[in-house]
């Protein structure tokens, strides 16, 4: 084999067979193998950053992503602006909404414990109406990368909603129920949550567990702009 031919082997291997990607228009488009049950949770800072990374991801190749967020209400440490909500109006394709209740529940910080649950009761209403509405969808087909989620989304990122299991806010059920009643081809995104959500193992077909080595909030960091928020 010449040289010119073991390097051309070698490049069928990697990806874009060697070619540096580039950025393309981005039109609606639908995915192939979507329709997987994922679970982000851990002490570690990131799991939301990881799920809307992802959804940018997929909203980049043309599908229509929409995140649903429990329990992430503000806090005194955290300004009303968000940077990540900034970002996604401004992206196509992904699309947001924030059921949160100022505060968080059980941390003692001035906010409604009672508003918190009507919140994160609400919150799995609207993630049952989404479900539903993916259901009626054909998710074989691309949807308006400006259209409502109601009319259909190929991913659905719930985030918080297992710290809103772990204070009681909503039952393991509820969550399991959640599963059972999505489409095939829908893929789920499930984050939050400090303990090991032990009940989701055989339920889901991707567990990532985000562990804290240091963070800078044990040495009294409050909540940076551009990254906490």
């Amino acid at each position: 084999m010449s040289e010119d031919q073991s390097r051309d082997a070698t490049l069928e291997n990697t990806p874009g067979q060697g070619r540096t990607p580039t950025a393309e228009r981005i039109d609606p488009s639908a995915p192939e193998e979507f329709g997987l049950v994922q679970v982000w949770w851990g002490d570690g800072k990131g799991k939301t950053t990881a799920t809307l990374g992802m959804g940018v991801r997929a909203a980049g190749h043309g599908y229509r992503v929409h995140v649903l967020q429990f329990m992430k209400g503000g806090a005194s440490s955290v300004e009303a602006v968000r940077g990540e909500y900034n970002a996604i109006e401004a992206l196509p394709g992904i699309s947001y909404e924030n059921l949160g209740h100022y505060g968080w529940h059980g941390m003692a910080d001035g906010s409604d414990e009672a508003g918190h649950e009507d919140k994160a009761r609400a919150g799995l209403e609207r993630a049952h109406e989404l479900l539903e509405a993916a259901s009626e969808a054909d998710l074989g087909t691309a949807f308006d990368l400006d259209g409502p989620p109601e009319a259909g989304v190929h991913m659905l990122v719930l985030d918080e909603i297992l710290y809103a299991v772990d204070q009681g806010l909503l039952a393991e059920a509820d969550v399991l129920e959640l599963i059972e009643t999505k489409p095939n081809d829908l893929e789920l995104v499930l984050s939050g949550s400090h303990a090991e959500p032990t009940y989701l193992e055989e339920r889901a077909d991707l567990v990532t567990n985000v562990r804290k080595q240091k963070h800078p909030i044990d040495e009294g960091q409050r909540a940076r702009r551009g990254t906490e928020y």
